[in-house]
């Protein structure tokens, strides 16, 4: 008895290190094995869509100008400085102005005296109406040649003429002044640089003390309101209509995606890229600000179908993806429905909660044997 005990004992003890020889081979084919980041398919509602890329553009860009020549005696122009509409940006010197204003004040008074006096001529116009209302008593008692009277009358009617016209001139002179006066006050005016809209000064290109010339350039002006613009192929167009709801994503941002709703669309393509344009309401949280210059894409939902499986776009490589039974790779074909900026749906080829690889398929064959680590959500 006490011989074959030591024997079992050992036989034991090899059992177990076989055993465990065993299972530190496995332990250490597990470690071997690679990581594959998985994620699981999913029941949800599957959204048709038509993907573009966005641009926010500055509402409008303003290239501030003066109408009239003069040197710049003010000005508040800061480059990256709020203004808004009707605010004073640039005065222009306005004394030359001012004494040819001054000096046809002076002009209209004298002109306005004289419509009222009226023409020098009239004082004989009265004479000779008198004289020509004698003669014409005269003639009719027969003491005054007709043929005479007639050739007074002529004269009569030639110095009301010359009268009448002298105070069309006086008038015309006086309408004159009046539209000089208009005219310079309205040069004045102009001397006087408005902002045209609210904005943000983005450029300056004339300060105190320079002479500009008439529609030079003095500084641009951006809009503070902003547009999404998004560029759709001729293909995908026709389905978009205003309304229809959409989701944003900017590169500056990350992953983030944002709400937005059509807004306006344009019938006609641009002629080089023959890419159609639509404009999208973009729904940002406090804090974030569309800066004039951010690029993104869109995905304009044009349709959706509930209870569909659903995975994450970005596992698809073709019409293929890697699903994971137990811990082997298979390569399996699908068939996609609708596609939406982040998840796909799948129509054949796939059940729910069966995981597929999402990170670096490249990586992996059909076959092989992995380790899993869940991939983390994305939005």
């Amino acid at each position: 008895m006490s011989d074959s005990s030591p024997a079992k004992v050992w036989a034991m003890r090899a059992v177990i290190g076989v055993a465990g020889l065993a299972a530190a081979i496995w332990f250490i084919g597990f470690l071997l094995r690679p990581v594959a980041i998985v994620a699981p398919a999913t029941r949800g509602t599957a959204v048709n869509t038509v993907q573009g890329t966005v641009e926010v553009k500055a509402e409008f860009a303003n290239e501030l100008k003066s109408e009239v020549r003069g040197r710049v005696l003010d000005s508040s122009l800061d480059v990256g400085k709020r203004v808004f509409r009707g605010d004073v940006l640039v005065q222009l010197d306005t004394g030359d102005v001012d004494i040819d204003i001054e000096r046809i004040k002076n002009d209209l008074v004298a002109a306005r005296r004289k419509v009222e006096v009226g023409s020098t001529m009239r004082a004989d116009v009265l004479n000779m109406r008198d004289t020509v209302a004698n003669y014409t008593r005269q003639a009719e008692a027969g003491a005054y040649p007709q043929a005479e009277l007639e050739k007074q009358r002529r004269s009569l009617q030639q110095l009301e003429q010359k009268m009448e016209l002298d105070e069309v001139n006086l008038k015309l002179a006086l309408q004159t002044l009046e539209t000089s006066l208009r005219a310079k006050e309205r040069e004045r005016a102009k001397m006087t640089v408005i902002a045209p809209a609210d904005g943000v000064i983005t450029a300056v290109f004339a300060r105190i003390g320079d002479l500009i010339g008439e529609n030079t350039p003095i500084a641009t002006v951006i809009a503070t309101t902003r547009t999404v613009e998004a560029k759709l192929s001729e293909e995908k167009f026709a389905t978009v209509k205003v309304g229809q709801k959409a989701s944003v994503r900017f590169l500056t941002y990350g992953a983030d995606q944002y709400n937005a709703v059509v807004s306006k669309i344009l019938p006609s393509a641009d002629s080089a890229t023959q890419r159609y344009t639509v404009f999208l309401d973009v729904s940002l949280p406090e804090g974030r600000v569309l800066v004039p210059g951010l690029t993104g894409e869109v995905s304009i939902v044009i349709s959706e179908r509930k209870n569909a499986v659903l995975i994450p776009r970005r596992a698809l490589i073709g019409d293929y993806v890697y699903a994971l039974n137990g811990s082997t790779l298979e390569r399996r074909k699908v068939e996609k429905g609708f596609e939406g900026l982040n998840q796909v749906e799948i129509l054949k080829g796939l059940q729910a909660d069966e995981r597929v690889v999402v990170e670096e398929m490249d990586r992996f064959r059909d076959g092989d044997h992995v380790r899993t680590q869940l991939a983390k959500a994305q939005q």
